[in-house]
């Protein structure tokens, strides 16, 4: 693996707690990457440590196979966008992106074209004389993404990027980054807490929980084969039946026991919800515990207190111990 960021045996303590426990993990060069947790996982203590606003209590990180621990934010060349975005609100679109480079001490020709091809690239054309306060939410985070994308850094870390924008935005967003990420090669690092946008948008996860690593591997990985009902749970929601868990989307209902010889038990309908694609349809079983089974929205009617059966193949069972 060619490696951009290597936190090797990382941790933070504060004066109340850890934050992050000996964290030790590669991130490849030219990829998403999503640091993934419920909120007081560590996650963002982790970027805050990488971009240098925390150092750690005990560990290393290296950037380029070079330990960047104890440099100063502005001495490592990684950027962050803010979860506020943090624009100057007295600065035009223009002068917030050139704003670095400016300090760089660039001639204003190359600071020209920089911020010409970066406001090209997040298509903010048309923009590029209007306040912060003359923007949308959208609009901002990308007038941030260019400030941050125009002085090409070897890693551009994101903190929650998407989670001041409504969820028809959101998604666009989504879309866009990926695009920005494939297009730059710039390798990118993004905390989240939203398991959609960690599975969507990236190559690799890592999935945080009190302050360890619970799981590193590809959304596909993590999602088919978590390795622990903590990141099952996690990503998604799934059904423990007798210990075994089975997601909703491979759960089967109906009247009848299927005849496939799949593995089935007995319910009795609880509720039904239209998700416009899809219905959730809820069943009690005789020991007390809910089980939700995700079906076409054709599927037919499902009357509360009926009797049925749910039924789903092995090969799509969890096998993962209680915690």
């Amino acid at each position: 693996m060619d490696a951009v960021l290597q936190l090797q045996a990382v941790s933070k303590r504060f004066p109340t707690h850890l934050a992050v426990d000996g964290v030790s993990l590669e991130i490849e060069r030219g990829g998403l990457f999503a640091l993934l947790g419920p909120s007081g996982c560590g996650k963002t203590t982790t970027l805050r440590m990488v971009a240098g606003f925390d150092q750690p209590t005990t560990g290393e990180v290296l950037l380029n196979g070079q330990p960047i621990t104890h440099l100063a934010p502005y001495e490592r060349n990684v950027n962050t966008v803010f979860q506020n975005y943090a624009l100057f609100p007295h600065l035009t679109t223009r002068e917030n992106i050139e704003f670095g480079l400016r300090r760089k001490s660039l001639n204003a020709s190359e600071i020209a074209r920089r911020v010409r091809e970066v406001i090209e690239l997040v298509q903010l054309g048309g923009k590029e004389d209007r306040l912060p306060a003359r923007l949308s939410g959208g609009e901002k985070q990308r007038v941030a993404l260019a400030r941050a994308l125009v002085m090409r850094p070897e890693l551009l870390l994101l903190d929650e990027p998407l989670s001041a924008l409504d969820p028809r935005l959101r998604k666009q967003v989504r879309a866009e980054l990926k695009s920005l990420q494939r297009s730059t090669g710039i390798t990118f690092l993004i905390v989240t807490h939203d398991q959609e946008e960690a599975l969507s948008m990236s190559d690799r996860i890592a999935v945080m929980h009190r302050g360890r690593l619970e799981q590193v591997g590809t959304p596909e990985d993590i999602y088919l084969r978590p390795s622990s009902r903590f990141v099952a749970g996690f990503l998604g929601a799934v059904n423990w039946i007798g210990g075994v868990g089975v997601r909703p989307e491979t759960t089967r209902i109906g009247r009848v026991i299927p005849a496939n010889g799949a593995r089935s038990v007995a319910g009795t309908i609880e509720s039904c919800v239209f998700l416009g694609n899809c219905l959730h349809v809820t069943a009690r079983l005789a020991g007390g515990d809910s089980v939700i089974a995700e079906v076409s929205r054709h599927a037919g009617e499902f009357v509360r207190g009926e009797a049925v059966y749910l039924w789903w193949n092995g090969e799509d069972e969890l096998h993962l111990p209680a915690e």
